[in-house]
């Protein structure tokens, strides 16, 4: 199989992927990365186009644009892998500037001072750097969550690998290295295969990515309140049931607050609905700026909410409960037709050895109702 059969192989299957990509970013254009890595893609397919007919071109123009469009494909899977993370942006003008460096060095050991060497050396410079910083950036999340994620930065990451060491492969298989000329011929054929295989393979991680992050989304409908963002009532309690199973094997303390917002009715019947979600987003925000990491909340419908606090003792639990009923009552959330003052009544209670989900949350509504009856703002505890 001769290099040219490989690169139209490897420029077919790039216009597939692209053609693919674009169509599952035209119906999903909030997957993020995926516009980037379908352009990334399209400009390995013109790569392959200018290698096919650079025998109709001049030599220093194939070389720069088949510089430029490797370059430019390699840099766009790392923004997008930056983009399908979370992360900001790159700065792009560090990476102009190094496309445009090695173009122009292209055009020199093309024109100037012909010099295959350095310039098959160039060709994978800043691609090399780019697919390599592409694993470095995807490979975070644990194997077991995000496998996807893995198995695409390690194809990356050795791809970029290989970039790197072509150039002492081909040093190895010259006359000098003793190898000979149909050595690198070989060489040559393996290159265009590993390109081809390492571009089919970077197209089944990004549909994995897809998948994955679909998937993710998915899941956070189907366990998140959409408004305040929390747990909803069924993923609290399936993580209350954790809980309770870890509490039950060792000696840590498990606590749980039950909370509902005061005269909640009357902030929709007074300011409107849309104050209302405000109101119960602000106390979101407030109650998440008091917990630990491992502390977890939930709504459990309208203004009542639920924390668990997973090795917590009773002291440590009125402490959080006071804080929290403290900084409710004192900070009011701000409208554009005032001030609303908020009060929050808080239940608190303890695992007891035998409590289920259900029994440990009905104790904790019953000390937030005691709360209510002796008044509201104020916390009540029972079993802690």
């Amino acid at each position: 199989m001769h290099s040219p059969t490989l690169v139209i192989v490897a420029g077919i299957l790039a216009v597939l992927v692209t053609t693919v990509l674009y169509a599952v970013w035209y119906f999903n254009k909030g997957i993020p990365g995926l516009r980037l890595w379908t352009l990334s893609f399209l400009s390995a397919s013109v790569f392959c186009a200018i290698l096919l007919v650079r025998v109709h071109l001049p030599e220093v123009l194939s070389g720069v644009l088949a510089q430029a469009s490797i370059s430019v494909a390699a840099y766009l899977c790392l923004l997008a892998s930056r983009a399908y993370m979370g992360l900001r942006p790159l700065p792009h003008g560090y990476a102009v500037t190094a496309i445009a460096a090695v173009m122009a060095l292209a055009a020199y050991f093309t024109v100037v001072q012909p010099h295959m060497g350095i310039r098959f050396a160039l060709a994978g410079s800043v691609s090399g750097v780019c697919f390599l910083l592409t694993a470095h950036t995807l490979a975070r999340g644990g194997f077991r969550n995000v496998p996807a994620r893995y198995l695409f930065a390690l194809v990356a990451g050795l791809h970029g690998l290989f970039l790197f060491l072509r150039p002492l492969l081909f040093r190895l298989a010259t006359p000098e290295g003793g190898a000979g000329v149909n050595m690198v011929a070989l060489l040559s054929q393996f290159v265009v295969l590993e390109a081809t295989l390492a571009l089919v393979m970077m197209a089944f991680g990004t549909l994995m990515l897809t998948n994955e992050y679909t998937t993710s989304e998915l899941r956070h409908l189907a366990e998140m309140d959409p408004l305040t963002n929390v747990f909803n009532r069924r993923a609290f309690l399936t993580l209350l049931d954790k809980a309770i199973s870890s509490a039950q094997r060792t000696p840590s303390g498990l606590s749980v607050l039950a909370m509902d917002l005061d005269h909640f009715k009357k902030v929709n019947d007074t300011w409107g609905h849309k104050s209302g979600d405000d109101v119960l987003r602000h106390f979101v925000r407030l109650a998440t700026g008091c917990l630990r990491n491992e502390d977890v909340m939930g709504r459990l419908g309208g203004e009542e909410f639920a924390i668990f606090l997973p090795n917590a003792d009773s002291e440590g639990t009125r402490v959080v409960a006071e804080r929290l009923r403290a900084m409710v009552a004192s900070q009011p959330v701000l409208t554009d037709r005032g001030p609303i003052g908020l009060t929050v009544s808080i239940g608190a209670t303890q695992y007891l050895p035998g409590d289920s989900s259900d029994a440990l949350l009905q104790r904790a509504d019953e000390a937030m109702y005691l709360a209510k009856e002796h008044g509201r703002n104020r916390v009540e505890a029972l079993a802690l």
